[in-house]
Order: C-alpha cells, then structure tokens, then sequence
C-alpha cells in the first residue's frame, strides 16, 4: 500500500517544498524571526507527515518560548549537538526546535530543497577554505546572543545510525567563547519499533532513492531525545564539551562512545 501511496506522496512533498519557498520569498521579508520560526516549525512537521514518518520527543522537556521560536530573548541561545543519520534530520530538528543549522555548502545546491534551506538562514561552511571556520564561529556567536538556538551535526556526515563518528569540536567553540549550554540531541529512526535504516542518507545514494526509501517505509518513526545540557564555562575546552555530547548521546542510543578526535598540539616556538 505505501508503494501504491508514495507517488501521491511525492507529488505533495513537491508542492509542499513550492509552498514554502514561495512564503519565504513573500511572507518572510516581513516578519521577524520568532514569527518566522513558528512558520518553519508548522511547515517542517506538516512536511513529515507527508512523508509519512511520525515525530516521538523524549528525553529533557523543552522550555515552551524554546519549542515554540527556538528563541528566548533576552537570555543567551543554546546549541544543539547532533547525531547526523538523514537530510530529514534537519525538518525533524526544526519540528521540535526551530533552529539556525550550519551546513556544508553543497546543501544549497540540493534542488528545491537546497533552495529552501537557504531561504530559511542555514549558515554554510565552505570547504577548503582556510577561514571559513573563523568566519562562520562570528556568525554562531551573534545568533547565540540574540537567545537563538544553533544546530550543528559535530559528524560532519551522516552514519546509518548504527554507530557514532568522532564529533569535530571547531563548531562547539562559538558556544565555549559565549557560556552558551550544549545540548546533546540523539536522533533513532525506528520501524514498527524496531531500528531501522530507512532513512539513512549514507555513501554516495543520490536523494531521490533516500526519499524513496522514506516514503516506502512502514511506521517510520523520527525519535529526537534531549539530553542533558553540557556546560561550556570554566576550563572546559571545545574538544572536552563534544567529547561529553557524543557519549551522553551515544549511551542514549546504546552505542559504543565514538574516539576522542586526536588534538595535534601546537608547535613550539
């Protein structure tokens, strides 16, 4: 039945993904972030029921103004810590939190939806560029500021959710430099309840087969599990903060830890 279903499904995904770069290029020049957030939040779940995949929040309750706006003004942001298995991950995340990601570049090339993920503020990182990092930390640190919540994959790719890759910590020093909390976010795509790669974006499988593989399958089931804040004050460095992140998430998900990424030390004058 979800194979006869699925090209009915893709066709309303397409028109989904219109909708919503049309209300990003006419509403969204108007409104401020909070109200824009609350649009990408409806817009994102409404997107995963299209795909026919259902939204379980576990872990930490959310404060409400958090779920809401991804914002809290007046107070520092807070930065998200993923697990990287899916492109879906990013409308599962915006579901629950309406967040600023950063992303590789490549993303907006994605057509339509790469459009879309543009239009929404996805900051982009460039590879091999020598300062992209740099520049890229001056922009997490404005939006932390501002009380908006920033989403990184610390992967730096995807996995099939069967295992952890080390989290690079580059990305994590905007929320060191700031004070701002760490939040470990574990992500589990279950079937009927049980794991399940149906969504893994993985190797070189182009998106139109992973896509396909979503809508095709059976009680599909997004878990995003909010684990407990890691502080960044004190002493603590970038590479201890992603390191904490990756085990709390890994023993969330009953996962051997990931390595610590090897720190080369700096050369001696």
């Amino acid at each position: 039945m979800r194979t006869l279903l699925a090209p009915l499904r893709i066709v309303l995904l397409l028109a989904h993904i219109l909708a919503g770069i049309a209300i990003t290029l006419t509403l969204f020049p108007l409104l401020a972030q909070p109200r824009r957030n609350r649009i990408i939040r409806g817009w994102s779940r409404l997107l995963l029921i299209v795909c026919g995949a259902r939204l379980r929040l576990t872990g930490l309750p959310l404060p409400p103004a958090v779920a809401r706006t991804g914002i809290e003004p007046g107070r520092l942001g807070r930065m998200l810590l993923a697990n990287h298995v899916s492109w879906i991950d990013v409308f599962a995340i915006h579901a629950a939190v309406p967040s600023v990601f950063v992303a590789k570049s490549e993303i907006g090339d994605w057509p339509l939806l790469g459009t879309l993920v543009t239009r929404v503020g996805t900051l982009y990182i460039e590879r091999g560029r020598r300062h992209a990092v740099a520049a890229i930390n001056q922009r997490v640190r404005d939006r932390l500021r501002g009380g908006e919540t920033v989403a990184v994959f610390p992967e730096g790719t995807t996995t099939d959710g069967r295992w952890l890759r080390p989290f690079h910590a580059n990305l994590v020093e905007p929320a060191r430099e700031t004070g701002a909390e760490c939040w470990p976010l574990a992500i589990r795509y279950t079937e009927g309840g049980a794991p399940s790669t149906a969504a893994a974006f993985i190797d070189d499988m182009g998106l139109a087969t992973s896509l396909w593989r979503i809508l095709v399958a059976r009680r599909l089931q997004i878990e995003l599990a909010f684990l407990e804040p890691v502080p960044t004050g004190g002493d603590r460095d970038r590479h201890h903060v992603a390191q904490v992140a990756a085990e709390r998430i890994a023993a969330w998900l009953s996962l051997p830890p990931p390595p610590a990424r090897r720190v080369n030390p700096r050369p001696r004058p």
